[in-house]
């Protein structure tokens, strides 16, 4: 997070005492990034917040994943994998469709059903909320969203998901923090003049959520020497009895439709697109806007080789000009790993020669190692995306 914030109840100094109007002593915990050497929070609870009475496996849905070998580029078909439209659990109902070591990309169709209360200990998450809306209540207060918002959680922030409505969710789960890029920040973390977007866009919770409680289970994503596991942790009082809280890190909300695109004569690089980074991995939104304006620009983007990199494209509505011919619709994912080189479709190119705008919305997701497959998305794979620059595949003599 990148300013301040306090809600509820605090004492006036750090640290000392703060009790509640029958005189009991409230506790307070210090939430902290990077042994306490970044961002953090204090939070002053009713209950004490180490208090557990069991522990229990959680059987996390299937987390395995598959090299994309021999290499190739992929086409993945997300609205595939829930036919029915609706109904899967906001958390536990997720399905893995790429990963690393660094960054984990699932999909989700929920029902109005609440979640689990969740806790994910690996890292923070950047939820994509492509469908619906609703509430996540989490230990810091309620954060409304809607479609367009990317709902940033902290890690290690006990939370649930709400829906109001039916809600298609594309999670990015960091195995780190996830923030503004530093290029737009000031050295005191600010975000500059020149960001597309400022501290006005972000909303995070407005006042305490309190509730009661006993033996309250709380499912919690974490890691072992084996990888990734989960833990279903029972606490003897609920994790809601929050009274007040302040510092600058919480959840918050951030919508596509404030995001303001950075465009130029020519066509522009993938950065200035760029809205959150974590480690080895970044987020980019492409948005309506104006394109390139010199007379002789060509507005789709050149062809690119992500040497250092892969690309994953989530497309979510609009007219994609780059992508005509090759399969690639709304709820689409295309993955270009690096190694490969990229780009639009051949009749793209000429049939975007005087185009002044693209009313596009996608979200781009670049890491800098290797993906591999998850269930989700060996499920929902078109097989024939690969070819379709050339027109043909294996097999298949030149007609």
């Amino acid at each position: 997070m990148v300013h301040y914030a306090l809600v509820g109840h605090v004492p006036p100094k750090r640290h000392t005492q703060h009790r509640d109007a029958g005189g009991g002593l409230l506790r307070e915990e210090l939430m902290g990034e990077e042994g306490f050497s970044s961002d953090s929070s204090l939070l002053y609870h009713r209950g004490v917040p180490s208090a557990i009475v069991d522990s229990a496996v959680w059987e996390l849905p299937d987390q395995r994943l598959t090299p994309n070998h021999p290499l190739k580029p992929r086409h993945l078909r997300l609205h595939s994998l829930f036919p029915d439209g609706a109904g899967a659990d906001p958390v536990t109902g997720r399905r893995l469709v790429l990963g690393n070591t660094d960054v984990r990309i699932s999909y989700v169709v929920t029902g109005t059903a609440p979640s689990p209360l969740y806790r994910n200990a690996v890292g923070d998450e950047c939820v994509f909320v492509e469908a619906g809306s609703g509430t996540v209540e989490t230990v810091f207060g309620a954060v409304p969203y809607r479609s367009g918002d990317y709902v940033l959680v902290p890690r290690a922030c006990d939370h649930r998901w709400v829906p109001s409505e039916p809600s298609r969710l594309y999670a990015i789960e960091g195995a780190s923090h996830l923030g503004p890029p530093k290029r737009y920040l000031s050295r005191h973390g600010q975000l500059l003049e020149h960001a597309p977007y400022c501290e006005r866009d972000l909303h995070g919770p407005r006042e305490p959520l309190l509730a009661e409680g006993q033996d309250v289970e709380v499912f919690v994503k974490h890691r072992t020497s084996a990888g990734i596991v989960g833990t279903r942790l029972t606490y003897a009082g609920h994790p809601f009895d929050v009274v007040g809280w302040d510092g600058c890190l919480y959840p918050h909300t951030f919508n596509v439709a404030e995001f303001e695109p950075i465009t130029g004569r020519v066509h522009q690089p993938p950065p200035v697109h760029q809205v959150f980074e974590g480690r080895n991995f970044v987020v980019c939104n492409f948005v309506p806007r104006k394109v390139d304006y010199h007379p002789l620009a060509i507005p789709v983007p050149y062809y690119h080789s992500n040497v250092d990199s892969d690309e994953v494209m989530f497309y979510v509505a609009g007219d994609y000009e780059a992508r005509k011919g090759s399969g690639i619709d709304v709820g689409s994912i295309s993955l270009h790993p690096g190694g490969h080189a990229h780009g639009p479709q051949p009749s793209a190119i000429e049939a975007s020669l005087g185009v002044e705008r693209f009313e596009e919305l996608a979200v781009m997701v670049d890491t800098f190692a290797p993906l591999e497959l998850g269930e989700a998305g060996i499920a929902a794979e078109d097989p024939a995306y690969a070819w379709s620059w050339a027109g043909r595949g294996p097999g298949l003599s030149r007609s």
